[in-house]
């Protein structure tokens, strides 16, 4: 899109310093590119980024996806075709940590406009227990748990930088990008207040789950997460942490396991057969499949309201 990659070139370095919106760079290059329509084209790097770029810029963007529905982001690799993609972008909108293959081919990337949603928000590091060897953590920057999404106000946060970043890149558009950004940090605040009021009273406050995506959620809302696998969700649990988790549902009143649509359930349904527990689903909305309780983040998230409410028992 050559007119607003003009835009992108004037505005570059006051914008990289606009409240840590991550690197913002000039295109050095006009060329036509696949994905290069009339409108501000950006890559998400997964569904998370997807549903934030298509929600703020409306029918001014045109969003593709590194990510495909029902991939597993955190096993991304990029093709030759995804990383050409991103070259001829003029935006790409990923989130640091979470896909080191995405991470790499960004920083090689000469795309218009780098967005990392990280540095949105304040990643933290959540100290997850999950009785076994955290080797799992070597893919996450530092420790950080960069499942922020999780959270409707880390979320809403990460969408207030994104709105400012495509007003910045895509000046033309400004209004509508902040009516846009406005309306749904609006509705992220309406989703907290949900889940801030369903789960203030329940019989238990501790949920086990497949693997450990919801500590941002549980720390918001003061619930206690036990994860059966770490940040990892392919990591295989130790068979002291499978029995400490047997020990703590009994102590706890846990009634349920929880696990996830885009990874494996055996371990989970082997652990809740051996200790009399039910399993749901709790979705970490990393992608929406046909299997999604919902077809977008804010109705796959209400989902999960109701599945914790009944799991922990609402009173």
């Amino acid at each position: 899109m050559n007119v607003r990659r003009h835009h992108i070139s004037g505005l570059a370095l006051a914008a990289a310093t606009v409240l840590g919106l991550g690197t913002l760079s000039a295109c050095s290059t006009d060329s036509a590119a696949a994905g290069n329509t009339d409108k501000f084209d950006v890559v998400a790097s997964f569904y998370p980024m997807e549903f934030l770029a298509e929600r703020i810029g409306g029918a001014h963007v045109n969003v593709t996806t590194l990510t495909e529905p029902g991939q597993e982001p955190h096993d991304l690799d990029i093709s030759a075709k995804q990383t050409a993609r991103l070259q001829e972008s003029d935006a790409v909108l990923y989130l640091a940590g979470l896909q080191p293959a995405v991470d790499d081919a960004v920083g090689q990337s000469s795309a218009g406009t780098k967005i990392d949603a990280a540095k949105l928000t304040h990643p933290e590091d959540l100290g997850v227990e999950d009785g076994h060897d955290h080797g799992d953590h070597g893919d996450h920057e530092n420790g950080l748990d960069p499942h922020v999404w999780l959270d409707p106000v880390k979320y809403a946060e990460i969408a207030e930088g994104v709105g400012k970043a495509f007003v910045k890149a895509d000046p033309d558009h400004a209004a509508d990008y902040r009516k846009n950004t406005a309306a749904l940090v609006k509705e992220l605040g309406d989703l907290d207040s949900s889940f801030e009021q369903g789960l203030k009273d329940t019989k238990s406050k501790t949920f086990f789950t497949n693997h450990a995506a919801f500590g941002y959620l549980a720390e918001r809302y003061g619930l206690t997460q036990e994860a059966i696998s770490g940040l990892d969700p392919e990591s295989e649990p130790s068979p002291a942490r499978i029995k400490e988790l047997q020990e703590e549902a009994a102590a706890d009143g846990v009634t349920t396991v929880f696990y996830e649509t885009l990874v494996s359930d055996k371990t989970a349904k082997t652990l809740a057969s051996d200790a009399g527990l039910r399993t749901d689903v709790l979705d970490p909305v990393e992608g929406i499949t046909g299997k999604s309780r919902g077809d977008d983040y804010i109705q796959v998230m209400r989902a999960n309201l109701k599945a914790l409410q009944t799991a922990l028992g609402t009173k």
